[in-house]
């Protein structure tokens, strides 16, 4: 150690002048300095650029080049002019007043309603009362899903966050009134539901509208709690749309059906109710009794036995009292042999218009030879009974003046 401090002892550094100390380094000095320094120790203190690095030059250079561009030639290689961004503008551009029609695209939908892209600044909402004009629980019993373009119009606006309310009940509204007014100039028969009863009368709804039926107007006695919550024929009084008023009539629905009832036809219909004594019959919205003695050739104890409510089948008009509204049927007379509405009532059905044929010939038969008994004394008329059954004109066979039955031979010598 000792030799070590004597070596260094024995070193010495020359004195620096003043002149030099007083004096700063200059940049000049420095950069001098620099290029004296060999090649390869300026290699080994210099750091090498990583990729990162390399890709922050480039996009900087990129943007360099973009910003040059845009201050010396904005608008050079695009085709996009401004009469077109003024066309784009006016495309997108509607009018947000209430009661306007708008096409939007359905893009979420949740328990209350469903959004709406309408390309406007804000997405418009469609409440869950708005989506249908009936009743729903969810937007989709409506067939609304996500991805739906549909015309919308617009009922008001959500003060909160400035975005539109939309509305398809509205437009289902103005579509159900249209359809009634044709309905109306049609003077067709329509089915309506009950839904509600006051004392002037029920509520039935017909094309999602709900409309008025007097009591006067309904052509069975049953109360309103017995025709709640079922379907009636109904023919349209009045629709008037300003008004909210849709008045409708039962007992014109009815005897429209009814003239359309000819003796002798055979129609469809369904068990109502069964009684003692026979069964009613739902025939188009008129009821028409089965009575236990019709129902087959055959003695019946109990009805159960042979029907039971909700049961269809089919049933021959035998008479129709229409001051009455009473309407008389039978599948007795449908019966290809006798107890087979017991038996075979699909038989019975199978069979039932080529027996309610034959039965309406042997009515008219019967009819005609009626006609020929009280025409038989009355050759003013000029009609007789032909051998087929048929009143038709007289022949020469008979004479004008009638028949003289003290010519006629005895049948036996």
């Amino acid at each position: 150690m000792a030799s070590m401090a004597q070596q260094f002892n024995g070193l010495r550094c020359a004195p620096l002048s003043s002149s030099r100390l007083s004096k700063p380094f200059s940049s000049r000095h420095l950069q001098n300095r620099a290029r004296s320094l060999p090649v390869q120790a300026a290699v080994i203190t210099s750091p090498i650029p990583s990729p990162q690095v390399k890709e922050r030059f480039k996009l900087k250079e990129i943007f360099e080049e973009a910003y040059e561009r845009c201050r010396n030639a904005p608008v050079e290689g695009i085709s996009f002019t401004v009469e077109d961004f003024h066309s784009a503008i006016e495309k997108y551009d509607f009018n947000s007043e209430v009661g306007t029609k708008v096409k939007g695209t359905v893009f979420c939908t949740d328990a209350n309603g469903a959004l709406v892209d309408i390309t406007a600044k804000s997405s418009a909402y469609l409440p869950l009362q708005e989506a249908c004009i009936h009743r729903i629980k969810h937007v989709e019993e409506a067939g609304i899903y996500p991805g739906l373009r549909q015309e919308f119009v617009i009922i008001g606006e959500n003060e909160a966050d400035d975005s539109l309310v939309l509305s398809l009940r509205s437009i289902q509204y103005d579509l159900a009134w249209e359809r009634c007014r044709q309905l109306q100039a049609e003077d067709v028969v329509v089915k309506g539901k009950v839904v509600d009863a006051n004392k002037g009368g029920v509520v039935a709804v017909v094309e999602g509208l709900r409309g008025f039926v007097p009591f006067s107007q309904i052509s069975t006695k049953s109360t309103a709690e017995e025709l709640l919550m079922k379907e009636i024929p109904l023919k349209f009084v009045e629709v008037d749309e300003e008004q909210s008023r849709l008045v409708l009539s039962n007992r014109k629905a009815v005897a429209d059906s009814q003239a359309q009832l000819g003796i002798g036809s055979v129609v469809i219909g369904t068990v109502q109710s069964l009684k003692p004594y026979g069964a009613f019959i739902d025939i188009g919205g008129v009821n028409g009794l089965l009575h236990v003695s019709q129902i087959s050739h055959d003695r019946i104890s109990d009805i159960a036995t042979v029907l039971q409510p909700g049961d269809t089948l089919k049933v021959m008009i035998l008479s129709h009292d229409r001051e009455r509204g009473r309407v008389s049927l039978s599948t007795k007379k449908l019966e290809p042999t006798p107890g087979d509405m017991i038996r075979n009532p699909k038989l019975v059905f199978e069979k039932a218009e080529e027996m309610a044929q034959t039965f309406r010939q042997r009515i008219a038969y019967a009819e005609a030879m009626a006609r020929a008994d009280m025409l038989k004394f009355q050759p003013e008329s000029g009609l007789t009974l032909t051998t087929d059954g048929i009143l038709g004109p007289m022949t020469p066979e008979l004479p004008v003046e009638g028949l003289d039955l003290n010519d006629v031979p005895p049948a036996e010598e």
